[in-house]
């Protein structure tokens, strides 16, 4: 048994928070922004293949931005982790997060006319998100969906059944941990979309402004790996 430091970063106080705005995020732009997916690209691939396949070319359009836009935002997130990874001033990751505030409360702005350019900015910042904090504890981690993280948590409570390592279970835990964080964020994000409209996403900046201060604490985190 050993033990490995895990920087702030990489901490599972910073998934919580980070996986409450990946939901809310979500549940913003489903509610607000004409039921376009930010975090899940899968879903805006399989409306858009519909939307094609039905000849709905308008509907089609809608998606088509979201996603090129995911894409643009993880080639940009590893230029920025290329760029600074040595910088001694400020972490990468601090940077991303600078970005993905300033996004989000400028989505705030964008009037329900302009909801394709709403769309298009969430899912930078979302991508951005999901390439740029990728691990946690050790463990790859999403914070921005849940398909990966239930199926990881899921096949580590079956490593527990069979090895009764517990290892294995505590590691399933922060998955699930993770998955509810993020169905919190969701349902938080549903709530104040209906009482705050377009300007309820300001909160998920601020939610993602506490995880920006979190990264400063100089506290190491460290894992017991056996």
């Amino acid at each position: 048994m050993y033990q490995k430091k895990i920087q702030m970063s990489e901490s599972i106080l910073l998934a919580m928070f980070l996986a409450i705005g990946g939901g809310f995020r979500d549940a913003y732009s489903y509610n607000v922004r004409g039921h376009v997916f930010a975090n899940a690209q899968t879903g805006n691939l399989v409306l858009l293949s519909q939307a094609l396949a039905r000849q709905e070319w308008q509907v089609a359009f809608k998606f088509v931005f979201p996603i090129l836009a995911f894409i643009v935002g993880i080639y940009i997130t590893d230029l920025i982790k290329f760029a600074f990874q040595n910088s001694k001033k400020i972490h990468w990751r601090q940077i991303i997060l600078i970005l993905e505030i300033l996004m989000l409360g400028g989505v705030g702005l964008i009037p329900m006319e302009a909801n394709h350019f709403a769309n298009v900015i969430i899912s930078l910042a979302c991508a951005m998100q999901v390439e740029g904090f990728r691990n946690f504890l050790g463990l790859p981690m999403a914070t921005t969906m849940c398909t990966g993280n239930l199926r990881s948590g899921t096949a580590l409570l079956s490593a527990y059944t069979t090895t009764k390592n517990p290892l294995n279970l505590k590691q399933s835990h922060y998955y699930y941990f993770v998955v509810t964080m993020f169905c919190i964020g969701a349902g938080l994000g549903a709530v104040t979309s209906d009482w705050w409209g377009g300007k309820s996403i300001w909160l998920d900046a601020v939610i993602m402004v506490i995880a920006f201060g979190l990264m400063f604490r100089k506290r190491a985190n460290f894992i017991k790996i056996k």
